[in-house]
């Protein structure tokens, strides 16, 4: 599969990986994973969210694999994965488990960082052995739980059913996105980010979603609308920390207010003044250094206790 579409310059642009494979998942789906940074390095495993790639989290491969070992991989049907035989949270969670499982040593446990349908997947698969045998600890990016479409602000309308269910019309439609013009942009700008994003955040952005097939988009939309993944925020028992913008229409604060208050072990959350749902691309720099302060504490302080 050829290399999907994503910005070719500047700080957006995804480093080219020192190593890719494909990863099998329980069903047989094929992932394809990147692998940055040098062997033996503390690791950090990245997913992405909805209608995303690899390729979104540029910024923080960019920094990250400096010192890091860092895996990134596209979710089911995203970037150069193909379409799975199934979509769901199950298989949300089998996916993740099946790159923990692939790329780390025996023993070796990293920070797990998810945007979006990415954190849900660390939910999905929070109360899994195998999962909880190889994480440190886990940083949750503009997610949610339960009931996104009920609680989405991306139209000004008062909430309730009618709402609700033209939300659900619009995220779901089937309807191809189209090329990337000065509409789109404004679009994708109002629906994902904050006022104060910068052309060239909204342009990564862009080349990235619009990359996603329209089949793909509109089979996990109809997964994400009817999300329960509560019971996996009381199973996530390693240290988390969550983030979000103020801004963010498609996984409002509410949601990481309630992920705060289920979470058995929450480190720290964050409100980030008038960023939207894109944080890791509209705020790199702070949400890299969540992630070193992660690896620091709980992965690095770990390993030295365990040699010690």
């Amino acid at each position: 599969m050829s290399r999907p579409a994503h910005v070719v310059s500047g700080p957006y642009a995804p480093p080219v990986p020192a190593r890719e494979l494909t990863v099998r998942s329980a069903d047989g789906a094929r992932l394809h994973v990147e692998l940055h940074g040098p062997e033996g390095a503390p690791a950090v495993v990245l997913a992405h969210g909805w209608t995303c790639s690899t390729a979104f989290w540029a910024a923080q491969v960019r920094d990250l694999a400096a010192d890091h070992r860092v895996i990134a991989y596209d979710q089911r049907g995203h970037g150069r994965s193909p379409a799975g035989p199934t979509y769901g949270t199950e298989a949300l969670a089998d996916d993740l488990e099946a790159v923990l499982a692939e790329t780390l040593p025996a023993g070796e446990k990293a920070v797990v960082v998810g945007h979006s349908m990415g954190g849900m997947a660390v939910l999905a698969a929070a109360a899994r052995p195998r999962f909880r045998e190889r994480t440190a600890a886990v940083l949750l990016c503009s997610t949610g739980s339960a009931r996104l479409v009920a609680e989405a602000l991306v139209l000004p309308l008062r909430a309730g059913r009618f709402r609700t269910w033209l939300t659900a019309r619009i995220l779901g439609s089937p309807a191809p996105l189209g090329p990337v013009t000065p509409t789109a942009r404004r679009i994708l700008k109002y629906a994902t980010m904050g006022a104060g994003s910068t052309p060239d955040m909204v342009e990564a952005c862009a080349q990235v979603v619009h990359a996603c097939p329209r089949k793909v988009r509109h089979a996990w939309s109809r997964v994400l609308e009817g999300l329960d993944l509560e019971a996996g925020v009381r199973e996530l028992t390693v240290p988390t920390e969550v983030l979000v913008g103020t801004a963010d229409r498609l996984t409002p604060p509410v949601h990481a207010r309630e992920l705060v208050a289920g979470l058995p072990y929450c480190v720290r959350s964050t409100e980030l003044p008038g960023l939207g749902h894109m944080t890791p691309v509209e705020a790199p720099e702070l949400v890299n250094g969540k992630i070193r302060e992660l690896v620091t504490r709980y992965a690095v302080d770990a390993r030295l206790e365990e040699g010690a």
